[in-house]
């Protein structure tokens, strides 16, 4: 993979770290950058390099959203054809993040806004700071709430009825209440977050990441499946995971009272 353009990426120890960075300006996402985005996404797939993804923001701010220049600006010139290739684009950078196989981690300081929240939210885990601002601003340019799925994902974070206020109002997320709700699985100082996440995503890779890809496919698979039928396609998806070496691997590190080495296989 190229080095990108619009982002930074690194990788260490199977963790690779993308971090938005314009930090003079928050951090806004451009047209390119979206698509920049979604590619690296889509890529994943076939690395198998990386285990886990880190997204962040650099200069204490995590995303302020859409560039205001780049992007708002160009929209409201543009035809209703030229709108649904815009709108179908941005989803497509969701779907790519919901559909690489592996465990993707926001890290969130400071503004967390618009498209920005949108990235968050798409992510499999949230940690944000004690100064961490969350809002989902749409209304507040005269949109809906309905952008990038965010009708469908946000209430199954946080509850039907508060998606429904943060989608209707655009009103900021304090830290302290996206972690009460459940946007973000914990809180720390922004000093202690970047090595915090990175300690866990680090744990994540070095565990059986063949099966947290299948953990994160049934996931999203199960949400539009009854009960009988999800338990049925989980059946089918673990006796897949105990044909792995991985999990031989565990039972034979368990009888001989050592701590498992996965590889992935």
């Amino acid at each position: 993979m190229r080095q990108p353009k619009h982002f930074l990426w690194a990788i260490d120890g199977g963790v690779a770290t993308v971090t938005l960075n314009n930090p003079a300006r928050k951090n806004p996402l451009s047209f390119e950058s979206y698509r920049e985005l979604t590619d690296t996404f889509l890529g994943l797939k076939k690395r198998r390099d990386v285990k886990v993804v880190v997204i962040t923001g650099a200069g204490g701010d995590f995303s302020s959203g859409g560039d205001v220049h780049d992007i708002i600006g160009p929209l409201t010139r543009m035809k209703p054809a030229g709108l649904l290739k815009f709108t179908r684009m941005t989803g497509a950078l969701v779907k790519a993040m919901r559909a690489c196989p592996q465990p993707i981690i926001a890290a969130v300081d400071g503004a967390c806004a618009g498209a920005g929240a949108i990235l968050a939210m798409a992510s499999d885990l949230r940690y944000g700071t004690t100064r961490a601002r969350t809002a989902f601003l749409f209304v507040r340019v005269g949109l809906s709430g309905a952008d990038m799925g965010a009708c469908a994902l946000l209430p199954r974070i946080v509850g039907q009825g508060r998606a429904a206020e943060l989608l209707y109002t655009g009103r900021t997320l304090s830290a302290e209440e996206g972690e009460r709700w459940g946007f973000y699985n914990g809180l720390v100082e922004p000093g202690d977050l970047m090595p915090q996440v990175l300690a866990l995503a680090r744990q994540l890779a070095d565990g059986p990441t063949l099966a947290h890809g299948v953990t994160k496919k049934m996931l999203h698979k199960e949400w539009d499946m009854g009960v009988d039928a999800a338990v049925d396609a989980e059946a089918r998806a673990q006796a897949l995971c105990m044909q792995t070496r991985d999990f031989r691997r565990a039972y034979e590190a368990f009888v001989a009272r050592q701590p498992p080495k996965f590889e992935g296989n």
